[in-house]
């Protein structure tokens, strides 16, 4: 039986740490939790919110998924889109209001509001 889900692990090239940091702990409001001595020489960086972990693994050929992405719910929709200018807003998604927007490696993450 599945109890809980405890993160999703996204891919970045070598390197991104600092610009993963200020996107996802600067402009998302996670922070960044430290990352086990074994698995911290591998490089990436994890973060943390309320009832939410995402964890960026370093891939040395990486390419952005097209489609697959994480989905984060916010209490306040038009403030995270303020602050991402490339926010792309869609309404197809019964019950809520939500934007697309890409971290700074290209990674699609999704930012859903209840209505």
């Amino acid at each position: 039986m599945i109890t809980a889900f405890h993160h999703v692990l996204l891919a970045a090239p070598p390197g991104s740490e600092p610009r993963l940091r200020a996107f996802y702990a600067g402009v998302l409001g996670l922070r960044e939790v430290p990352k086990p001595p074994e698995l911290a020489r591998r490089g990436g960086v994890w973060f943390r919110g309320e009832g939410v972990e995402i964890h960026l693994g370093v891939e040395e050929d990486f390419r952005p998924a097209r489609k697959a992405h994480p989905a984060f719910l916010v209490d306040d929709l038009d403030a995270y889109a303020a602050k991402i200018p490339d926010a792309v807003p869609d309404d197809l998604f019964p019950g809520h209001r939500r934007v697309y927007v890409t971290d700074p490696v290209g990674n699609r993450i999704e930012l859903l509001q209840a209505r």
